[in-house]
């Protein structure tokens, strides 16, 4: 089973990802661990995804493509993945299709973690302290949500029309949360 969670910075998307990578024996695509992992190897294209990312924009879709393509071709990850913030534009959304069709591969889930701002704000402050996350930065942050609601609400009308898309109420307990997506993966 292949699996798309979607939503803001600091939406749960990370944690939920996670709970359902133990649950269901899945790999997690996070586009933000692959990017932040280029960063942190200090590869060519890390120090392109730095300067992007420090201004408080998204990586381009030729960097994230980039990226996702050696994953979805991974023979041991096929039909095992979960993708935690990708894709992110329309432009992804199509690339991610055109892959997974060449590897025999489709969506089978979507998920859309819808959050209202005052709650990212409350969760960005927690995970920074607890995480010492350095894109955590709330500045950044706010500019991040109103980018990614402008841009992600193409993807998520995209994928609204599919039989499989299901959006769940982000702002509740991360308990609440795992417990509907696992009600709607169980099936």
């Amino acid at each position: 089973m292949n699996v798309i969670i979607f939503g803001p910075p600091g939406a749960g998307k990370g944690t939920q990802a996670v709970n359902i990578v133990k649950k269901f024996n899945l790999h997690q695509v996070s586009t933000g661990d692959l990017l932040r992992n280029e960063i942190k190897n200090k590869t060519e294209i890390g120090k392109d995804i730095e300067n992007i990312i420090s201004k408080g924009d998204f990586a381009t879709d030729e960097i994230v493509n980039e990226l996702i393509q050696n994953v979805i071709f991974d023979p041991n990850l096929k039909n095992k993945l979960i993708f935690d913030g990708y894709p992110r534009s329309l432009n992804q959304a199509k690339n991610l299709e055109k892959l997974l069709n060449k590897s025999n591969q489709k969506i089978d889930y979507i998920f859309f973690l819808n959050v209202n701002k005052s709650t990212i704000i409350k969760r960005i402050e927690k995970r920074k302290i607890l995480e010492k996350r350095s894109d955590d930065d709330l500045k950044t942050i706010l500019k991040r949500y109103d980018t990614y609601m402008e841009t992600t609400r193409p993807v998520l009308d995209f994928y609204s029309k599919n039989i499989n898309f299901y959006e769940v109420d982000g702002s509740k307990e991360i308990d609440d949360i795992s417990y509907k997506i696992e009600q709607i993966l169980s099936v």
